[in-house]
Order: C-alpha cells, then structure tokens, then sequence
C-alpha cells in the first residue's frame, strides 16, 4: 500500500511498515515542518493512505470539507513504546477493512472507519 507517516509517528513505525512491503513516504524525511493542509494535499496528490497521530486531519476533512479520498489512519494511541505502536500500525495497515477513501481511527480498545467526503469532481 502506498502511504504517507506523518512526521509524528516514530522511525521505528516507518521503517517496520516498509519492512512488511508498503510503499512509505515519510514526512520527517520529505518535508518537516508542513503544514497540515499541504500533508493532506500531498497524500491526496500522490494518492497516498495519510498516517497519523493527528485529529486535526480528521477535521480538515470533515469540517473543512478538503478532500481526503486516499484516506487517514488515525492513531490514538499512547505512544509511549515505539515497538508497541510499530506493531500496531502494521497490524492496522495488513488487515482487511477498509482504508482508502476512509478515515480509519485506532483507539487501544476499539477501531472505527468512517467514509471521507468525496471529492468535488467525483
């Protein structure tokens, strides 16, 4: 899958992900320092899967209504073990639900996916 890590998730994170097979860009190494709304218009552009520790990317595309069809994973998580929180985003990001065109959120206890709003032309 063809995703793009925020800069606040950890390297371990980015580099177990490319370990498994995906196609990783990471903000940290390509960009550190964009603004939220570029991160999302760069994913959408390069028809990435956005990974993140970050709500307001959930807000930009709700509230805002940006679009966001190549779809957000948001973890909330405590990120207090890089290990831990590797393996959970190569769970989530090997798994069979839905990703693309959905926002994806990942609590300790629970996952719920919600489908973004479309883009304009779509």
């Amino acid at each position: 899958m063809r995703l793009l890590v925020n800069e606040n998730l950890p390297r371990l994170a980015v580099q177990r992900l490319r370990e498994t097979g995906h196609d990783v860009a990471w903000v940290r190494e390509q960009g550190p320092g964009l603004s939220d709304v570029e991160v999302l218009k760069r994913a959408q552009a390069e028809e990435r899967v956005l990974v993140t520790m970050d709500k307001d990317f959930a807000a930009l595309a709700f509230r805002h209504r940006l679009p966001a069809a190549s779809g957000i994973v948001l973890l909330r998580l405590p990120a207090k073990d890089p290990t831990q929180l590797a393996n959970i985003v190569v769970k989530v990001m090997s798994g069979s639900r839905p990703v693309q065109d959905h926002l994806v959120t990942v609590e300790p206890d629970r996952i719920r996916i919600r489908a973004l709003p479309r883009r304009a032309a779509d």
